[in-house]
């Protein structure tokens, strides 16, 4: 987003929204298929959209077999390209369509590209199937016999080819291929080659009949494709009213970007369809740039892709107006919606976290771990991560050591939660008050809380966590054994950990990369599986108390007094921010449009806002150091870690200025 661009705009944030027709058909009756043809393109540019793909051989019908050689069809054909070139000249957007087109003698199936009554290109079908059912050898030529240009619609000098791309000069991140139908399912398919040549959206104008199983398959394949070219996929398929002479039609469109199924039409609908979608490029830019291998292919393929021709596209995008994205973007990215999902999800990550510790376990000649057990979340996971790891090497949970460390504000429920949560494991429990080493180390500072003073600064709440750790080292090579790190990426990525002998420090972390989001679901998915018997009640209990560290004294009451979140924000929101911040490196102006489109029905864009200032100013300026000197952790997920050594390398002096600047654009409300 640009200063002084419009902020509910989703066009100014990257996106594009894009359109896929499936309208109704007669065969062989261009003139009615142009009338539908126009009353879809006129809805998709009502609709804001800045693309609108139809089907293959959509003015003529797909299934005009022989009929393809009438010259009354073909001329009717290009009749009804006019009808359609005249309807665009008032509509702010581009249009594919598909006919038949006569050039050089030669009969070709092509995608006619339509920008305001212009042709700005032709495209030829590449691969012509001659299997099956179909038969199109019979009646076309593939894209390997067409000339450089044709004459159509009255039209001459039209570039013609399957080596075509169409830049959109107002958008830099949008670039348009064309193909066709079968050049999908080939082994090496044209939008293969044309995404390393620059294109990031392909539209395919395509007439696949529908078979038992053929709807998945085709699915995979534009959802694969999308993902092998790191780009979006648009693609439409005939509907209504094509001959059942022996076939069916299901008028399957589909939407795809980078291995996601955005949008999906309603297969065998009795009436035409306008699917729209928002294609987000920078999410496109940010994945190619990212993924080395996807360079160096493009430096594989440079000399091809110079022999590439550029149609550039002029229509401007609709920047000025209020315009809102249907799509959905997920308020819990790092958490599945679907029930089976998530499910599945939490198993994964928890056995990612049990390998890693039984493999350094095995690795270091280890028996057994010591752990800091707090009556909270993160302590909670690592505790039933150490337990499973102990089932798998064979070795009683009785070789957990698990402490609880009560300072001067530990509450009397997460003390309670921390020793039933120990003997519903069946680990090695004990209780250690770290008040007395406390104030001795206050004393040795000159603190005034040594004195009787109640001041509960900085240095007051890392004193005890401070000696909790170092105490958890020091039980370590008592008795031979590996202490496990329970902190969690989300605190991680906002510096809510103390550094060096503190709860940041471990011998191995076996949280480090999990989002404080997941790591609930985490817990509840444990407690489902009934395998720790008499923790399950206690589990509950820890899932309902509020995230604090602890270390201020309170009011006694049964919930701690210190709340985290209300210091930095609610974790939800923030591991929204996280994610599209350390997965994307999307800008602040964008990562606030995003939540609020994910979470405008809790938090107001005021309130986003603020929280997001919170989590640039921590992230960027103030913690990296703390992460610089992580340990070890295994990664769970694509939603990175921030481990030193793997997804996350950055100066630890670093500023934040940038990014809090670019907030400045973000509106106060709506």
């Amino acid at each position: 987003m640009k200063p002084g661009q419009e902020f509910w705009n989703l066009y100014n944030h990257d996106l594009v929204r894009v359109a896929v027709a499936v309208p109704e058909v007669r065969v062989a009756d261009p003139r009615f298929n142009a009338e539908a043809t126009v009353v879809l393109l006129e809805r998709a540019a009502a609709a804001r959209a800045v693309l609108a793909v139809f089907p293959e051989l959509g003015l003529s019908a797909y299934s005009c077999d022989d009929l393809f050689h009438q010259r009354a069809l073909l001329d009717g054909a290009e009749e009804a390209l006019r009808r359609v070139l005249e309807a665009s000249e008032t509509l702010d957007l581009v249009a594919v369509v598909g006919l038949p087109a006569a050039c050089s003698g030669l009969l070709f199936n092509v995608a006619a590209v339509v920008e305001r009554g212009r042709l700005l290109g032709v495209v030829p079908k590449t691969f012509l199937p001659g299997y099956r059912e179909f038969y199109e050898t019979r009646q076309f030529q593939p894209a390997g016999a067409a000339p450089r240009t044709i004459d159509l619609a009255g039209q001459s000098g039209v570039p013609f080819g399957a080596d075509l791309l169409f830049p959109f000069e107002d958008q830099p991140g949008l670039v348009l291929h064309v193909e066709i139908c079968e050049d999908l399912w080939v082994p090496i398919p044209p939008s293969s080659r044309a995404a390393l040549a620059g294109a990031t959206l392909t539209a395919n104008l395509s007439a696949s009949n529908a078979t038992v199983g053929k709807a998945d398959y085709r699915r995979d394949l534009v959802r694969g494709q999308s993902a092998r070219c790191l780009g979006a996929y648009v693609y439409s398929a005939a509907g209504p009213g094509e001959s059942t002479t022996d076939l069916a039609w299901d008028g399957h469109a589909i939407v795809a970007e980078d291995g996601h199924v955005l949008a999906e039409s309603e297969r065998f609908a009795d009436r035409a369809q306008l699917v729209t979608a928002e294609v987000d490029l920078e999410r496109i830019a940010q994945e190619r740039m990212r993924q080395g291998s996807f360079g160096e292919s493009v430096r594989r393929a440079r000399d091809e892709a110079d022999t590439w021709r550029r149609v550039p596209v002029s229509i401007e995008m609709p920047r000025t107006d209020r315009i809102l994205p249907q799509r959905r973007w997920d308020p819990l990215p790092y958490v599945p919606d679907d029930d089976h999902a998530r499910d599945e999800r939490c198993e994964e990550v928890f056995r990612i976290q049990v390998q890693g510790l039984v493999k350094r376990l095995r690795f270091a000649g280890l028996r057994k771990v010591v752990i800091g057990v707090s009556g909270g979340l993160d302590s909670t996971l690592a505790l039933l991560v150490c337990a499973r790891a102990m089932d798998v090497l064979g070795r009683p949970r009785r070789d957990i050591l698990g402490f609880t460390m009560p300072g001067f504000a530990t509450g009397e429920r997460t003390r309670g939660q921390a020793l039933e949560l120990m003997a519903g494991v069946g680990c090695t429990a004990a209780e250690i008050d770290v008040r007395p080493s406390c104030m001795q180390m206050l004393r040795d500072i000159g603190h005034p809380f040594a004195d009787g003073e109640p001041v509960h600064d900085v240095t007051f709440e890392n004193v005890q966590a401070g000696e909790r750790t170092s105490h958890l080292f020091r039980l370590a090579n008592l008795h031979d054994a590996l202490v496990v790190g329970t902190g969690d990426l989300s605190e991680l990525a906002l510096g809510w950990c103390t550094y060096g002998v503190g709860d940041q420090m471990s011998h191995y972390a076996v949280n480090a990369s999990v989002p404080k989001t997941l790591v609930r679901h985490l817990v509840r998915w444990v407690a489902r599986q009934g395998q720790l018997g008499a923790t399950t009640p206690v589990l509950g209990r820890i899932l309902d108390t509020e995230i604090s560290p602890e270390l201020v004294p309170g009011d006694g009451g049964d919930q701690p007094a210190q709340g985290t979140e209300a210091v930095i924000g609610p974790y939800e929101l923030q591991d929204f921010h996280l994610y599209q911040v350390l997965r994307f490196g999307f800008d602040p102006t964008r990562v606030a449009f995003l939540a609020w489109c994910a979470w405008h029905e809790k938090y107001p864009i005021g309130e986003i806002k603020r929280h997001l200032r919170t989590f640039l100013d921590r992230f960027f300026g103030r913690s990296q150091f703390k992460r610089s000197a992580i340990p070890n952790a295994p990664k769970v997920g694509s939603g990175g870690s921030l481990s030193p050594r793997g997804d996350w390398r950055a100066p630890s002096d670093g500023e934040s200025a940038a990014w809090l600047a670019r907030l400045d654009l973000v509106p106060e409300r709506e």
